[in-house]
């Protein structure tokens, strides 16, 4: 039971292990493209090109759905990321219940959007629980986990790495059922990881330069973005600048001068030099990949030599 690409090595190595995968759960079709055509899941293309049946409900929370879910005879359902609530009919269905890959080291970051919040959040270290399901937000017993420096990474970049250590977690778990006991989760350290709101993609200068390249890194993909001239323009990569040095108070000053009217906030947000080094509240950030609306990915120099953005230019 998946639905987007993180979902996908897991199905295959169940496949790959040589499980015999009865059903294959995602979310219905979305209309996606210029043509608004219908397009499965990554999960739904997956399974239906190893020939497994797939069902593909808007709810399980009616009985003719439960009843479908409960006809396959399953032992075990695997869960990763399926974007559905299980209601308890669901849940006690298979045999052996519900197992679930969680990329967070729970209880820490329960909820919809963990990779992205251990980046936004500044942690040190994220991972992958097996986590046995029941009716609370990622609750359950956990059966095994494993741990990943965060150190630097994208959330890409991350999303990949701990769907490949979630279906290796997952195939070790059910080749020795026994061996790994579920463990209740502490109840100290719980965390809640909320639903990406796009709004907060926007990239917030008033925080410190260290907040504001975690914002980089967090919503890549598709990316965090400023504003200028009416313009969005993503922030792909960006270095920090702790120390702006006397760069920042000559753009500080610049950016007064042309100030037309109240509008503009001396300090966050400002245009230190040439490289497109931008002042935050503590630091500065310098953006090193970056990608105007219809155009390809550019580095800084690239995207200044045809669109200026002079020092002391309020973002």
């Amino acid at each position: 039971m998946g639905t987007p690409d993180f979902s996908v090595p897991v199905l295959q190595a169940l496949v790959d292990a040589g499980h015999d995968v009865v059903a294959s759960y995602s979310q219905p079709p979305r209309r996606a493209g210029r043509g608004k055509a219908l397009k499965p899941s990554p999960v739904q293309a997956r399974a239906e090109a190893l020939g497994i049946t797939v069902r593909t409900p808007v709810s399980l929370r009616d009985a003719e759905a439960q009843a479908e879910f409960a006809g396959f005879g399953a032992d075990i359902a695997v869960v990763a990321a399926y974007g559905l609530i299980l209601p308890r009919a669901v849940l006690d269905a298979p045999a052996r219940g519900c197992l679930n890959v969680h990329a967070s080291l729970l209880p820490r970051w329960r909820g919809a959007a963990p990779i992205q919040r251990a980046i936004l959040g500044g942690d040190a270290d994220t991972g992958v629980c097996i986590m046995q399901m029941e009716a609370g937000l990622d609750t359950g017993p956990v059966l095994l986990r494993d741990a990943t420096p965060v150190d630097g990474k994208t959330a890409g970049a991350l999303t990949d790495e701990l769907s490949a250590m979630g279906a290796r977690l997952m195939v070790a778990v059910l080749a020795d059922l026994a061996g790994y006991p579920p463990v209740p989760q502490p109840e100290d350290g719980v965390t809640y990881a909320a639903k990406i709101d796009k709004a907060e993609a926007r990239l917030d200068f008033s925080q410190s330069a260290a907040v504001v390249e975690r914002q980089v890194r967090g919503f890549n993909p598709p990316g965090a973005w400023f504003e200028i001239a009416g313009e969005r323009v993503r922030v792909l990569a960006a270095d920090l600048d702790r120390h702006p040095g006397e760069g920042r108070d000559r753009a500080m000053e610049h950016a007064s001068e042309q100030a037309d009217g109240p509008g503009l906030r001396r300090g966050d947000g400002v245009v230190l030099d040439e490289f497109l080094t931008i002042a935050c509240a503590d630091g500065a950030i310098r953006p090193t990949l970056l990608q105007r609306a219809g155009r390809g990915v550019m580095t800084a120099g690239e995207l200044l030599r045809g669109f200026a953005i002079p020092a002391g230019t309020q973002l």
